[in-house]
Formats: C-alpha cells, sequence, structure tokens
C-alpha cells in the first residue's frame, strides 16, 4: 500500500512539473511567434480595410471605470483618425441583457467621432479565439488589426495567424502593473488554454449568418 501510494505521488509531482513547463512553453512560444506582428506605433501598422476591437467590461465590479476599456477605445480612435483603418469591428460579451460590451464600445467610439456607419458589431466574442474566427467567418475578413493591451494581442495574432487571417495588433496603452497584475497572471493560463484549444479544434460557441462590410 505504501509503495502505491508513493508511486501515485511521484506521478502527481511529474503531472504538475509538466503543467509548469507547457504553461512556460505555450507563453515563451506565443509571445515569440507574434513579437514581430504586435506594436504601439501606429507607422508601424499596416493600412488595413478592418480593425477588430476586442471587448472588455467598462466599469470594474467597484464601479470604476476601467482603464483596459477606455485605453482600447483611444487605441481605436487614433488608429481610425490615422486614416489606417476604415471600419472597426466590436466584439465582446453580451451574454445578458444588462451587459453588453460590443454597444458600450459602440456609444463609446461616436463620442469621440467615429461614424456609427463605420462600426460593426459582434455580440457573440465571449472569448478571443471566437472574436478572432468570427472576424473571418462571419464579417469576411482575412486580414485584419488587433485593438488590445500587448499582453492580449500577442494571444489574439497568434490565435489568428493560426486560423488563416494575416493579423497585425496594434497595441493600446497598458494599465499600471499593480492594477493589472491579475489580469498579466491569468493572461499566463489563457495563453496555455490558446494552445490546448488549438490542439483540440475548439470553435467558436456561435456561428451565424454572414454580415457584408463594405
Amino acid at each position: 500500500m505504501k509503495k502505491n501510494i508513493k508511486n501515485l505521488f511521484k506521478i502527481f509531482l511529474l503531472l504538475i512539473v509538466a503543467g509548469i513547463i507547457f504553461i512556460a512553453w505555450a507563453n515563451y512560444s506565443i509571445q515569440k511567434n507574434s513579437d514581430l506582428y504586435v506594436s504601439y506605433n501606429i507607422a508601424d501598422i499596416p493600412e488595413t480595410k478592418t480593425a477588430l476591437l476586442l471587448g472588455t467590461s467598462k466599469n470594474l465590479n467597484s464601479g470604476v471605470p476601467n482603464a483596459y476599456f477606455y485605453n482600447r477605445i483611444q487605441a481605436a480612435v487614433d488608429l481610425y483618425k490615422s486614416g489606417k483603418i476604415k471600419y472597426i469591428i466590436v466584439s465582446g460579451d453580451n451574454s445578458t441583457k444588462d451587459y453588453n460590451e460590443p454597444e458600450d464600445m459602440l456609444l463609446t467610439l461616436t463620442k469621440y467621432g467615429i461614424p456609427q456607419e463605420r462600426i460593426f458589431l459582434d455580440h457573440a466574442g465571449f472569448r478571443t479565439l471566437d472574436s478572432v474566427v468570427r472576424a473571418k467567418e462571419i464579417f469576411g475578413q482575412t486580414k485584419l488589426i488587433i485593438i488590445s493591451q500587448k499582453f492580449h494581442n500577442e494571444r489574439a495574432v497568434f490565435l489568428a495567424k493560426q486560423n488563416g487571417i494575416d493579423a497585425f495588433g496594434y497595441n493600446a496603452k497598458d494599465v499600471n502593473k499593480y492594477a493589472g497584475f491579475k489580469t498579466n497572471m491569468r493572461e499566463y493560463l489563457a495563453k496555455t488554454k490558446a494552445y490546448w484549444d488549438l490542439i483540440f479544434g475548439v470553435e467558436p460557441k456561435f456561428g451565424g449568418e454572414k454580415i457584408l462590410i463594405p
């Protein structure tokens, strides 16, 4: 009995070590493969018809405005006004009646002067994978500028390229390290899951009718 317990303990430790190695490898691989395709500099971004703005909540649970949200909005506005893009897909979570990331992004973008007819809503962007794949399958875009913070863009661009999209990431301003600590920690696991989804062929939760972007 003691021998069996000892062997099980060894197997458990090996699985933990293997998991840590896989997490480290997945993060390193995604960062390395996307490094040349993400930038904070608008001059580095190629002119592209459509940008994909990845959603997040407008406010934190405390009711305080979410810096990630407003920094992404500002990045999208800067990119549009620079003439680098003509249209924006706003993709986010709309899983309940009272929570609508795409609508919040649309309303905020229009306040910054972007015409509503230049903005397309994707209410089924529940995950980064869903947003990226739906941009191609539903909105017909095979070339995209993805807008989010750098840590998120690395994963999004990687997933886009793995799904046959010519993608670049325009990095929105990050938040301070203390405020973004939990988000950055979660990203380590998110990058690992991105590889997991590719290995097992995970697809977006919802499909839908094609939407034409002129």
